[in-house]
């Protein structure tokens, strides 16, 4: 593998880009390699830059094998990848891949997962709510961080996952003739992004995914319940009309400044789908049909056909939401009734 690789397309200044890429890649050749072992589940790694230190773990605690890597994206929200549950201990969420077998995808990979920005590997139940959040202060729940707030943002996301890559790519137990990236929801965006602008990914797995980012979703749900007399029109107006107030302050530079946590709903309501069609590469697009933020994936093979692309797979999964968990009814989540395993198995499957 050319070390030299870029994971941005070259511009008019590329021979300087090609020299701060083989620094930066130095560096991380002189680093320590072995990491270190956290509740005995995974391999814990740092990469420092000027102002942030990103983390990052491997779901394994040897690393001697040769194996290619699988970069899962997590979704949205500030979750430790470790958190502590009263009477159990640390309980590994790993940006959700707890959801399936972690065991049986480290046989063929080495399966990494980055922390979110601001927010520790491990964390207390002190600096949890009740949806295992991080959160500065327990008298204030709903309240994340500052510094998370500050760095949720889809290019921060991109270039954090850039510099792990950049990581990877020279360690001896990293086979660099296959890369799989993979997410779900707002990680399926970031994902998009690192395949988009880094030639070695080999594979894109996007799971609850939205083509057209995030900000339509809450339009078509209030359409959704006045269609369904779950609320009435004069309501659904009203919830329709407040989300285009957030969308138009997301794109305006006082309100940006003001709130820096509108700088997340600006960026991750980008269009996704023009990415996945300017790709090459094998995709694989699954999503439940419960899942209103899926819902616009049932256009996305037209747009592939009218294109005369061949490299999208599809999967529609019947009656499961954006967990791929089954619903009753009523669309209650059955948290008993769970399928990512089923689900990842099959895109397992496909990208071996």
């Amino acid at each position: 593998m050319n070390y030299l690789r870029h994971l941005i397309p070259i511009p008019e200044n590329g021979t300087k880009l090609i020299v701060i890429t083989f620094l930066l890649l130095l560096t991380y050749a002189g680093m320590g390699q072995k990491g270190t072992v956290i509740q005995n589940k995974a391999t814990l790694f740092q990469i420092t830059q000027e102002k942030d230190t990103i983390e990052f773990i491997v779901a394994d605690t040897v690393l001697t094998e040769k194996k290619p890597v699988l970069l899962w994206c997590q979704g949205s929200l500030p979750v430790p990848l470790f958190c502590e549950i009263e009477g159990y201990g640390y309980y590994f969420f790993g940006g959700g891949v707890s959801n399936f077998d972690y065991e049986g995808i480290k046989k063929h990979y080495h399966l990494v997962i980055i922390s979110m920005p601001g927010t520790p590997v491990l964390a207390e139940k002190a600096f949890l709510n009740a949806q295992f959040h991080f959160i500065p202060d327990k008298a204030e729940p709903n309240r994340f961080s500052d510094k998370y707030t500050a760095a949720d943002y889809l290019d921060n996301y991109l270039k954090r996952a850039r510099a792990v890559l950049a990581f990877l790519r020279v360690q001896t137990w990293a086979d660099n003739n296959k890369l799989v990236v993979a997410g779900h929801s707002q990680g399926s965006k970031i994902a998009t992004k690192i395949a988009v602008c880094d030639p070695n990914v080999t594979h894109l797995g996007l799971f609850g995914a939205n083509p057209f980012g995030r900000a339509d979703q809450f339009i078509r749900q209030a359409r959704l319940d006045a269609q369904l007399g779950k609320t009435s029109w004069t309501e659904a107006d009203s919830i329709m009309n407040d989300h285009y107030k957030l969308f138009e302050d997301a794109h305006n530079p006082d309100s940006l400044k003001a709130n820096p946590g509108l700088k997340s709903w600006k960026t991750f309501s980008e269009p996704f789908f023009d990415d996945w069609l300017n790709l090459s590469i094998p995709i694989f697009l699954a999503y439940g049909t419960e899942d209103r933020t899926a819902d616009l994936c049932d256009i996305i093979p037209l747009l592939f056909i009218r294109e005369g692309k061949h490299n999208l797979t599809l999967k529609r999964y019947l009656g499961l939401e954006h967990n791929f968990f089954e619903v009753d009814k009523a669309g209650r989540t059955i948290y008993e009734k769970a399928h990512w395993n089923a689900v990842m198995k099959t895109f397992l499957e496909w990208a071996n």
